[in-house]
């Protein structure tokens, strides 16, 4: 035991952190049986990729618990950033290797940017000819959103009843919700939001199967509807069931429902019906997904097209794109210019706060027309005091600060990506928006090469890499990856 003595030293002011890494990477491990199981019942040979795959993560399991065993697991708040981005890393590249090691054979930069899509929910992909791939590594796609969409660190909070004290503040390095507690504990919170979530893919599979689709397509799109993740086990994304104007309303009831507050759901569980509606983040996102539906529908029937079947396009990508889902039914960049142009600006929306969509969310652009409303009235009235209310509370100055900041360096994030991707040789449409979807987390961008009929395979790997780097800061919410990357944080 003297050989561990050094590591345990190197690792003491991190062992907390290491153990609750390891903690998440068997949860890991436990999701990826499930398609295990799948392969090795059809006798295929992927197989083999999940079980070299499960002995790799349960090793490296093994010997972080060894390394801090009898270590309490009393997070700091810098510690709390530190595991946040880690854990996003680290599952990240534990869910690449059955991309590697099994039918795929995808290279290491194409593997770990699938599954970074996957657990981010971005839903951008390298891979071609996704029908020929084996029903495990289809369904673990699926699980790797379906995971990404609940949050790793919710999950913890669920499940390791020691990241209790605390657990609220870590939750909040994860997620934007700052809505009031609805429940006195964290982890209650937690149980509460996988409760829902289990229900709703539970209902989604089920409409999904009785419309017609088929059992792992309905399985699969269930968990990525949910998530807002948006892959599917075809290569034409949702656009294999565009002939069943069915599936693709309950598509886009489904991609509505996860980019909702899951915490409002709990409140309407527990006796609040009409707290949906009241809540004035869920109106916001409404409106707008109508009026941006009513003009492209108006566009495409001014174009020609039969009512309902624009209706119906129309609505099924548009709220692909705000939720950040990022299926795609048909391919809209074909629509003309200004059906092009709104998409670009819905990309940056996002759905509500506390929910699993990406994007800047909805609350932060009202909170900036609150602003902008009450900074109108000062040049009117100079020496007036105007609160600003939202949701019936009164806004403080530290949410105001907080949309600033993170809006300056949420667009200051795509702005060098998108240069970086310049750099590497890639046009313009195809830097900006692979740079837009990344933070934004949505999926396709614009253009022949990564628009909803292309994807990202023939982009060079420096590119992949640094749209993978978007990825992760989008789904973090740029702040807690940028902290980590000042000197303040690491002085002791």
């Amino acid at each position: 035991m003297a050989s561990l003595a050094m590591p345990r030293m190197a690792l003491a002011p991190w062992a907390p952190v290491v153990r609750v890494l390891a903690v998440l990477w068997l949860v890991l491990a436990a999701f990826m049986v499930m398609p295990w199981l799948v392969l090795i019942t059809e006798g295929d040979p992927d197989a083999r990729a999940f079980a070299v795959s499960l002995a790799i993560i349960l090793a490296t399991v093994a010997m972080a618990l060894l390394l801090t065993r009898r270590v309490p697991i009393e997070l700091k708040p810098r510690q709390m950033f530190v595991l946040t981005t880690l854990s996003w890393v680290t599952v990240s590249g534990f869910a690449s290797l059955p991309l590697v090691l099994g039918a795929p054979q995808l290279s290491f930069a194409d593997a770990v940017f699938e599954s970074i899509s996957a657990i981010t929910t971005t839903g951008s992909t390298v891979l071609v000819g996704i029908e020929r791939l084996s029903d495990g590594l289809k369904l673990w796609r699926g699980m790797m959103q379906w995971l990404g969409g609940i949050g790793i660190i919710v999950m913890a909070i669920a499940i390791l009843p020691f990241l209790k004290v605390g657990g609220m503040r870590l939750f909040h390095t994860e997620s934007s919700d700052w809505s009031d507690k609805v429940m006195p504990r964290t982890g209650g919170i937690a149980k509460a939001t996988m409760s829902v979530y289990l229900g709703l893919t539970g209902a989604a599979v089920l409409c999904y199967w009785l419309a017609g689709m088929l059992p792992l397509d309905a399985v699969v799109l269930a968990m990525t509807s949910l998530s807002t993740g948006g892959f599917a086990n075809s290569d034409a994304s949702f656009g294999a069931y565009a002939q069943q104007p069915v599936l693709l309303w309950l598509g886009t009831l489904f991609m509505l429902s996860g980019a909702l507050p899951f915490v409002l759901y709990i409140r309407a569980a527990r006796g609040s019906p009409g707290v949906l509606w009241n809540d004035q983040q869920v109106r916001g996102m409404l409106l707008l997904l109508v009026l941006a539906i009513v003009a492209l529908t108006l566009y495409r029937v001014l174009q020609g097209t039969p009512a309902f079947e624009a209706l119906t396009q129309v609505s099924f990508n548009v709220v692909s794109v705000v939720t950040t889902t990022g299926y795609a039914s048909d391919d809209y960049t074909q629509w003309g210019a200004f059906p092009i142009v709104a998409f670009f600006y819905l990309t940056f929306v996002g759905g509500c706060s506390g929910s699993t969509s990406g994007g800047m969310k909805i609350f932060r652009f009202q909170i900036a027309l609150l602003t902008l409303r009450n900074q109108l009235r000062f040049l009117i009235h100079s020496n007036g005091v105007f609160a600003q209310r939202y949701n019936g509370s009164i806004l403080n100055e530290e949410i105001g600060r907080g949309v600033v900041a993170f809006s300056f360096f949420f667009f200051l994030t795509v702005a060098g990506i998108a240069l970086g991707l310049s750099m590497l040789g890639l046009d313009l449409v195809t830097a900006l928006s692979g740079a837009a979807t990344a933070v934004a987390n949505v999926g396709p961008g614009l253009g022949d090469i990564i628009g909803p009929a292309g994807n990202f395979a023939t982009l060079p790997d420096a590119a992949k890499w640094l749209l993978c780097v978007g990825m992760l800061m989008g789904r973090l919410e740029i702040l807690t990856v940028l902290v980590l990357l000042t000197p303040m944080f690491w002085r002791k």
